[in-house]
């Protein structure tokens, strides 16, 4: 089994900054495209920035420039530096993971979230 676990969160004022963190741990093979996704109460899921195993990033257009997706790939860890908070970044952040575990099985994997919180 492949477990991801989320750190980080918390309440933040605007203009701030956070760092979360992704660590899968399990039998795993590879760990493929990791990202993180967004909920805010009463929103669908959105994907806020991706990373795959090679290192190309992608990000939702609101955080360009501000947040910055990278990972450790000797860790399994995926991370989102969050510069420049705002308001509107309040939601619960899922860390997402594409995992190949045994036997050379790939699937989706989620973290359990983390919420973040802009307020002053």
């Amino acid at each position: 089994q492949v477990q991801l676990v989320e750190s980080g969160g918390g309440q933040v004022q605007p203009g701030g900054t956070l760092r979360l963190s992704c660590a899968a741990s399990g039998s795993i093979l590879r760990s493929n495209t990791m990202g993180w996704y967004r909920q805010a109460p009463g929103q669908q899921r959105e994907l806020v920035a991706s990373i795959t195993a090679g290192g190309t990033t992608n990000y939702e257009d609101s955080v360009k420039g501000r947040f910055t997706i990278s990972r450790d790939n000797a860790k399994n860890t995926v991370y989102l530096q969050m510069n420049a908070i705002r308001p509107e970044d309040t939601a619960v952040y899922y860390c997402n993971g594409r995992i190949t575990s045994p036997p050379w099985v790939t699937r989706d994997y989620w973290g359990q979230g983390t919420q973040v919180t802009v307020s002053s």
